[in-house]
């Protein structure tokens, strides 16, 4: 090795920190050729140094916070950055009796590519992904900081005593007694204290800013769609819409990666149950044991979940389901929504996989002359056929509303 290059490296591990990284470089039988500190602060100096590092050679980092914008700058050097899981990191650490410091988390690292498979390796995100999730991770945010400036002012109304009769009081007729109410504090009451009244015209003013910024991103949402064919497919698929569909692109990023296998795609988004059993079963009891994990992207657990409960919603077939699992929504209603949202990620799979748009009957498959056979309905089936679905969580039928006719 020189002073100016490294001609002798064949891995490198960097510990990442928010204003430096330790770095160890190693040759090909394994040895530490260099341990150096790389600062963050001056961008040009990084990139200079950067542009000293061999070509082409692995640098493993944690996918812990703030490798984004280090993994852009080492990728436009020609440095071939790689992602390490930091569980499995932390795991082998722990098998190795190993302590961590700055120095052996960076040595740890630059070991990785030397092992036999790379069980250690995540998908590096690229950037333009990295950007459409922080436009809706950004969103997820603001809904929730809105709902919390929402439960700032119910509070104040608690606190003080102040009643109204709108169902909602952030709607339109809302909006106005709000408005009233935030100019002189007076109610059916009594008058609002000048501290309680500053904090609810605060409040409302930062609601209106939280939701100008929905609006806007909103706007942006709705012009992509208009464009993005892929982003069309999915909010075909029964349950999604604009938003939900904005977020499985942003969050599979590349359905490649998971090889279009929806048994991937489930584990990743926590919604493939695990088994821990051990030992004998007793028959008559309920098998224990069975897990979703919390290991995984839990952004699109949330999105299958809230689209399984647009689809139950909608009815159908996945309606049909929800109520065979939950005994027509009587019983394990979570059990349900999840049996449903697992059933979301094969079709999104699907839609994604083959580029083509939901439909609720499955094509025929290529090359097949032979009709489908029609299903048998048991007699409860046939009886919901006529009168139309039950009611889910009551039994009941949903027998439409006729005139009594008049003697």
């Amino acid at each position: 090795m020189n002073r100016n290059g490294c001609t002798k490296v064949s891995a490198i591990g960097l510990d990442v920190h928010y204003k430096f990284s330790s770095v160890t470089m190693r040759d090909e039988a394994g040895k530490t050729v260099l341990r150096e500190r790389l600062d963050h602060q001056d961008r040009q100096a990084l990139r200079r140094r950067l542009s000293q590092w061999p070509k082409s050679v692995p640098a493993v980092l944690e996918a812990s916070f703030g490798w984004g914008w280090l993994s852009d700058e080492m990728v436009a050097a020609g440095i071939d950055a790689q992602l390490s899981n930091c569980h499995k990191v932390e795991q082998m650490r722990k098998a190795r009796g190993g302590v961590k410091t700055n120095k052996k988390d960076a040595d740890l690292l630059s070991l990785l590519p030397g092992e036999a498979d790379q069980w250690w390796r995540i998908w590096l995100v690229p950037p333009e992904v990295r950007d459409r999730r922080e436009w809706m991770r950004h969103r997820a945010d603001l809904v929730g900081t809105q709902t919390q400036v929402k439960s700032r002012i119910h509070a104040v109304f608690h606190r003080h005593g102040i009643f109204h009769e709108f169902s909602d009081l952030f709607g339109s007729k809302g909006r106005v007694f709000l408005g009233e109410l935030c100019r002189d504090g007076r109610h059916a009451g009594g008058q609002l204290p000048s501290g309680a009244l500053a904090a609810l015209r605060g409040q409302v003013r930062l609601l209106d800013q939280v939701r100008m910024q929905l609006a806007q991103i909103a706007i942006r949402l709705r012009q992509e769609l208009e464009h993005d064919e892929l982003t069309q497919r999915l909010a075909s698929i029964t349950g999604f819409g604009r938003i939900l569909s904005h977020v499985l692109k942003a969050e599979i990023g590349q359905i490649e990666r998971f090889g279009g296998n929806h048994n991937r795609l489930a584990a990743y988004s926590l919604l493939g149950p695990r088994s821990r059993d051990t030992g004998e079963q007793d028959p008559a009891k309920t098998p224990l044991g069975r897990h979703l994990g919390h290991r995984g992207n839990r952004t699109l657990k949330w999105a299958f979940i809230e689209a399984a409960h647009g689809a139950v919603r909608r009815g159908g077939r996945f309606r049909a389901m929800f109520d065979r699992v939950t005994k027509g929504g009587t019983k394990d209603r979570n059990r349900g929504y999840i049996r449903v949202a697992r059933e979301l990620v094969k079709v999104v799979t699907a839609v994604w996989k083959n580029g083509t748009r939901y439909q609720e009957a499955p094509p025929a498959r290529p090359g097949s002359t032979k009709p489908k056979p029609p299903i048998a309905l048991s007699p409860r089936k046939q009886m919901e056929k006529f009168f139309g679905n039950t009611r889910s969580g009551t039994g009941q039928l949903c027998h439409p509303m006729v005139p009594v006719a008049q003697a």
